[in-house]
């Protein structure tokens, strides 16, 4: 595989990328420094990697609200990974007895 900077001819190494079991197949060029990864073996890695990440999970309290109504605060770091604002809407599903499901509309 010739480098699309230089031209020059790209060794093919096998790298270990963090939280991936398997090593990954990367082009490297000696000359300018490019590189690129085999994109079958890049995609299998980072798919290892999403199975391997825990969802975030924290304990949160429900309030009583006026007129018989309940709710609850979103705690910061839940609303900053999911980038939700106030005033914006959700839909809000219920499959069970001990599930809520939120779908954040965009």
């Amino acid at each position: 595989m010739k480098c699309p900077k230089c031209n020059e001819e790209m060794k093919e190494i096998e790298v270990k990328i963090q939280e991936a079991e398997n090593p990954v197949t990367s082009y490297q060029c000696g000359k300018c420094g490019y590189f690129d990864f085999e994109e079958k073996s890049i995609n299998k890695a980072i798919n290892e990697i999403k199975l391997k990440e825990t969802p975030l999970k924290i304990k949160q309290k429900i309030i009583k609200l006026s007129h018989n109504r309940i709710g609850m605060y979103i705690n910061k770091d839940v609303a900053r990974s999911l980038d939700l604002k106030g005033g914006e809407e959700i839909l809000i599903s219920v499959p069970n007895k001990k599930r809520v499901v939120l779908d954040i509309i965009k």
